[in-house]
């Protein structure tokens, strides 16, 4: 089993900018796709961006491109997801999920879940 823990929330002004991380530990990390989702308060969690298992492809939700860059490292287990240009909209608990086989945008694509990082963006 891979367990993941989410790091690098917090409260940025709107315009700011903060990275995610997402550290596993367990299994190889390098054998998973990885995405990022968030959920807003009263809002499903939805999908934020993905990255296939060696890191040459990456896919975003619409609202992000652009400003969101999804990156990992294999030899630090690690995922990034670095959020430019942040707008009070972005504000959720953001959560970092694997994959075994490569994922679509949905959430029962992902076999296993970090426990989320809240990031507030002020107006």
């Amino acid at each position: 089993q891979v367990q993941l823990a989410e790091s690098g929330g917090g409260l940025v002004q709107a315009g700011g900018s903060l990275r995610l991380s997402c550290a596993a530990s367990g299994r190889p990390f390098s054998l998973y796709h990885m995405g990022w989702f968030r959920q807003a308060p009263g809002k499903e969690r939805e999908f934020v961006a993905r990255i296939s298992k060696s890191g040459d492809s990456t896919d975003y939700t619409d609202p992000v491109k652009g400003r969101f860059t999804i990156s990992r490292d294999n030899a630090k287990n690690t995922v990034y997801l670095q959020m430019n240009s942040l707008k009070p909209e972005d504000t959720a608990v953001y959560y970092c999920a694997g994959a075994r086989i490569y994922p679509g945008a949905a959430s029962s694509d992902y076999n296993f879940w970090g426990q989320g990082t809240q990031v507030t963006v002020a107006s």
